[in-house]
């Protein structure tokens, strides 16, 4: 069975880092470029990253999961014998895990921007 993935979280969270310490940025400054400087991006500098966007797709993914899984909620009560229990299950599995981890990136990046707001400068 393939490896449950978390759809784009990960490769969000990398793809801004990334852009972050392209601009040689670390710290509050990494924040700095996560909020829209973008940054170089795998196909050679061509395309710009831009934290919203990455973090929109990644949530964009989420809902896609569970809309499925939810499709395939629907397709199984009505019996559909094209639709397993096994398929229906691993889905909403799927669809609860990526929902679950989007809310901890979103509880981690509130707390992440509290603590800057409360920084003395």
């Amino acid at each position: 069975m393939d490896a449950v993935k978390l759809p784009g979280m990960n490769t969000a969270l990398n793809s801004a880092l990334r852009a972050a310490q392209a601009n040689g940025l670390t710290g509050v400054g990494a924040g700095r470029a996560l909020n829209g400087a973008g940054g170089a991006s795998a196909a050679g500098g061509a395309e710009q990253t831009n934290f919203s966007n990455v973090l929109s797709g990644a949530l964009k993914q989420v809902s896609s999961a569970q809309m499925q899984a939810q499709a395939l909620q629907r397709e199984f009560t009505m019996e559909n014998p094209n639709v397993s229990l096994e398929q229906t299950m691993v889905a909403m599995q799927k669809g609860s895990l990526s929902f679950q981890a989007a809310v901890t990136v979103r509880n981690r990046l509130v707390q992440a921007y509290s603590d800057i707001m409360n920084m003395q400068v």
